[in-house]
């Protein structure tokens, strides 16, 4: 991102726009000074309150993508207690913001609650919780509804926005969904892929005036929705997997009631609830890759193919063409410095010819729109490339089952569409997927069948 030049007013309510890689959560970085003097390149100036940001880092509080890197301490309540600490907030005061801040965000577990048993979408909550209790006048979020079930989306902005109406607080929020916010900020932001702003105002007037063009360039414009596959006629579904009796949970802690699931060749199977109610936790059970706390997950003679019917027995070889997992933070799955290099580890494990290992990963390099990239390191991407990364990497191995949490996460409208149709393809030609969602209109497109834990 280059060439901005943009000015927030103390109080406004800004929310930023772009197609996914436009630079948005590095600008977000950059306002909470967190971005180092060493790291990469900068021109220009960036001033908070006139002075460089990291002179305020203590008055700007910021929510990052990816919560599991916000959580610092092993008890929830210290955990949102630590950045008041730093502040020297007086002690009873600090309690008393913990207490607030977590019933704002609709965190209703124990204070002494271990921060790693957490969902995602908690965890979400869990950061959002540390930063409204520092009270900062300066507030930064980057996609922080993203992973939140539908009430705690409505929960989590109004608590923001209560903040906010009470400190006087300026906020500039990264949304991909344009309608979460709309209503409650000043002000719409749109950068340019590359650098500068292309739209700039009043929510209403920019999406009116400017709408469809905004679309084409991925933004979610509430008068444009994105396009849906045509999805084709189907052939004879097969059993591929199916459970007994399923209890899931961490250690021997089961989460909800037991379930008895069937999976199904060309068919998409959506599971839903509330932040913790064990989806993430489902889905890795279901992949292969945690032991059920009791009952069991079989694999049918058409998925095992030799390997036994149980997947959570089988060697990482014998997974890879059968059941493959993305798993909601896309980080926890890279391995390699380069883009091109991550999506050849599971065709070379296979021992593909060269040729067919290049024919695989240039195709989902092009259909990802990935291909710009293939020689950037993973780990610098955006939020919502490295999920089309993760979720690129495990079709390169082309398994029977797909087991996908929150898919959708950081896409613009553009690469959303891309992504449900490369999908709905998967479904349509035999294979089946399982997706964790949040995402109402991606579930109501892709999904044959759902599945709610309460």
């Amino acid at each position: 991102m280059r060439g901005l030049d943009l000015r927030i007013e103390p109080g406004e309510r800004v929310l930023l726009l772009g197609e996914s890689g436009a630079g948005k959560s590095t600008f977000l970085h950059a306002l909470a000074g967190v971005v180092g003097d060493d790291e990469g390149e900068s021109e220009g100036s960036l001033l908070v309150d006139g002075e460089h940001p990291a002179v305020h880092r203590g008055r700007t509080g910021l929510v990052i993508q990816d919560p599991d890197s916000q959580v610092i301490l092993e008890r929830v309540g210290d955990d949102v207690a630590f950045g008041c600490e730093n502040l020297g907030v007086p002690r009873d005061e600090i309690w008393r913001r913990v207490h607030d801040s977590l019933e704002q965000v609709g965190l209703t577990v124990d204070l002494e609650r271990n921060t790693s048993a957490l969902s995602g979408g908690q965890k979400q909550r869990l950061a959002l919780a540390g930063v409204l209790a520092m009270r900062p006048g300066l507030i930064v979020l980057d996609e922080p509804t993203a992973n939140l079930d539908p009430g705690g989306v409505t929960e989590v902005r109004d608590a923001v926005i209560r903040v906010a109406e009470l400190t006087g607080a300026t906020i500039v929020v990264v949304e991909h969904r344009v309608s979460v916010w709309s209503d409650v900020v000043d002000r719409v932001v749109v950068l340019e892929a590359g650098g500068g702003v292309i739209a700039d105002g009043v929510p209403a007037e920019v999406l009116s005036r400017q709408g469809e063009e905004l679309a084409a360039r991925g933004v979610w414009v509430p008068q444009h929705p994105p396009a849906r596959p045509q999805r084709a006629v189907r052939g004879r579904q097969q059993p591929l997997l199916s459970t007994q009796q399923l209890s899931v949970g961490r250690g021997n802690r089961p989460l909800g009631s037991p379930l008895d699931l069937e999976i199904l060749s060309s068919h998409a199977l959506a599971i839903m609830g509330a932040n913790g109610a064990g989806k993430s936790t489902l889905a890795l059970t279901l992949g292969g890759l945690m032991r059920p706390v009791s009952g069991a997950v079989v694999a049918r003679p058409i998925l095992a193919d030799g390997a036994g019917e149980h997947p959570i027995r089988w060697k990482s070889r014998e997974l890879l063409t059968r059941i493959g997992t993305v798993f909601q933070d896309p980080e926890h799955q890279l391995l390699t410095s380069t883009v091109r290099a991550e999506l050849e580890v599971g065709p070379r494990a296979l021992k593909l010819s060269d040729h067919e290992v290049d024919a695989r990963v240039e195709e989902l390099l092009t259909r990802l729109r990935l291909d710009r990239l293939a020689g950037a390191n993973p780990f610098t991407l955006s939020g919502g490339e490295k999920r089309r990364l993760s979720v690129a990497t495990s079709l390169a191995t082309r398994p029977k089952v797909l087991v996908l949490d929150e898919p959708t996460f950081g896409q613009d409208s553009r690469t959303w569409s891309e992504l449900l149709a490369l999908l709905a393809r998967l479904v349509d030609d035999g294979s089946s997927v399982i997706t964790v969602s949040h995402d109402l209109e991606f579930v109501d497109a892709l999904a044959d069948s759902t599945v709610t834990l309460a």
